[in-house]
């Protein structure tokens, strides 16, 4: 919807009743097979012959960065498949260090940025070596997971160990027969029929506050960003439903050094904590894809799709009007979803798309759910707008009182 606004028209590779097909800014819905998975992105991309390929998921990022590596030899259609792929995501010899947690904040402190120490543990041994150095509370993660699932706090040794165990293991069969069906994402069904396990890391704990930013790129410069503090979650380790603007330079010099190192192009998102007692921001990892505030326009330098056109079409960036002046942001239908009952559904500016009906009325009928389907939007920069219809109480401020259907 937001890619809409300065000039693109849009088109969108996805499973079949994806909540993307709710929404008029769509134009062209291809299908996602998820047994064939680069298969559908490729068609899809020769029918559309898009200008941009944006992953709105990470599921989506792997697909184009495993479709780039099957395409270079593939003659002149893969060469154009290469070429897209490399205008819209960076260098492809960042593709595999954005997944492995160790190796990126690696290179981010060989750029001087802040950010805590990450290891590679492989065993129990690594990890009570581990905890009597660093200590508690710790971070471990698996590589190749996101949204907070592989994520998990750990206070004594016996959590540590539980905790270490199952982020290691493979997927249940069961597990990965339910994404497979139903969520149509089979990537789990080979790592759980092998027994192939994940990459576990540990990371030093820092107290204080989450914050996160999104950024558009251009061959590795910086056109536009957004950085938020989070102050709402879905859970201790899940995505925020309610965030606050802000300015910090420490975040914005370190988006500056990535993507100037990885020579990132399109849109990424990066995620710190901001120390407790001294604000300083510690880079934690990085999102390879658009994230869920990518959308937002806050003014010159702070609209994504707005930049992103500018640098497609060479022409100035025209940003779209703010879309609010409040500072405190509820995500819709995340906060919604998190407690009906939030008083920053009143407080805050609430991002309800009240010009896509349809996409309200999917939202409230999925009521808390809480995994989307892999998604990805294409776009072109041609003129395709629409003609919203703004719904707003009084006070600037509107509330959902609904019941799922």
């Amino acid at each position: 919807m937001a890619l809409t606004k300065p000039g693109f028209a849009v088109e969108a590779v996805c499973p079949s009743g994806h909540t993307l097909a709710r929404t008029g800014a769509v134009r062209h819905v291809h299908s996602y097979r998820a047994f064939t998975p680069l298969a559908s992105f490729a068609n899809a991309i020769t029918a559309a012959t898009p200008d941009l390929v944006i992953p709105a998921d990470d599921l989506a990022a792997r697909h184009l960065h495993e479709l780039y590596w099957q395409q270079r030899n593939n003659g002149k259609a893969g060469t154009q498949i290469c070429e897209l792929i490399e205008r819209s995501l960076g260098a492809p010899e960042s593709f595999e260090t954005v997944y492995a947690r160790t190796a990126f904040i690696r290179i981010a402190q060989e750029e001087g940025i802040r950010a805590p120490k990450t290891k590679i543990i492989t065993d129990r041994h690594e990890l009570t070596k581990w905890m009597a150095q660093m200590g508690f509370p710790t971070v471990l993660k698996a590589n190749g997971t996101s949204g907070g699932v592989g994520v998990k706090v750990v206070n004594t040794v016996e959590e540590a160990e539980h905790a270490f165990r199952k982020l290691q293991a493979p997927p249940l069969i069961a597990r990965a027969i339910k994404r497979a069906l139903v969520d149509q994402d089979p990537t789990l069904v080979w790592p759980s029929l092998s027994r192939c396990g994940f990459v576990v890391n540990a990371q030093a704990f820092v107290a204080g506050r989450e914050a996160t930013s999104t950024i558009a790129c251009w061959k590795g410069k910086i056109l536009a960003s957004l950085h938020f503090e989070v102050l709402k979650k879905t859970a201790s380790t899940g995505h925020a439903t309610v965030l606050r603007s802000i300015e910090h330079s420490e975040m914005a010099d370190a988006a500056e050094k990535i993507a100037r190192r990885f020579k990132l192009s399109g849109l990424h998102g990066l995620d710190f904590m901001l120390e407790a007692h001294t604000g300083n921001a510690h880079l934690i990892e990085i999102n390879p894809r658009t994230t869920q505030v990518g959308h937002l326009s806050l003014g010159l330098e702070h609209d994504l799709p707005a930049a992103m056109y500018a640098a497609l079409t060479g022409k100035e960036i025209q940003p779209v009007p703010k879309v609010t002046e409040n500072e405190t942001i509820a995500l819709f239908p995340q906060e919604w979803a998190r407690d009906p009952k939030s008083e920053f559904l009143q407080s805050a500016y609430h991002d309800v798309p009240w010009e896509e009906p349809e996409l309200i009325r999917s939202c409230v009928r999925k009521g808390k759910q809480k995994t989307l389907r892999p998604g990805l939007a294409v776009a072109f920069s041609e003129d395709h707008r629409l003609s919203p219809m703004v719904a707003q109480s009084q006070s600037g401020s509107v509330r959902l009182n609904c019941k799922a259907e």
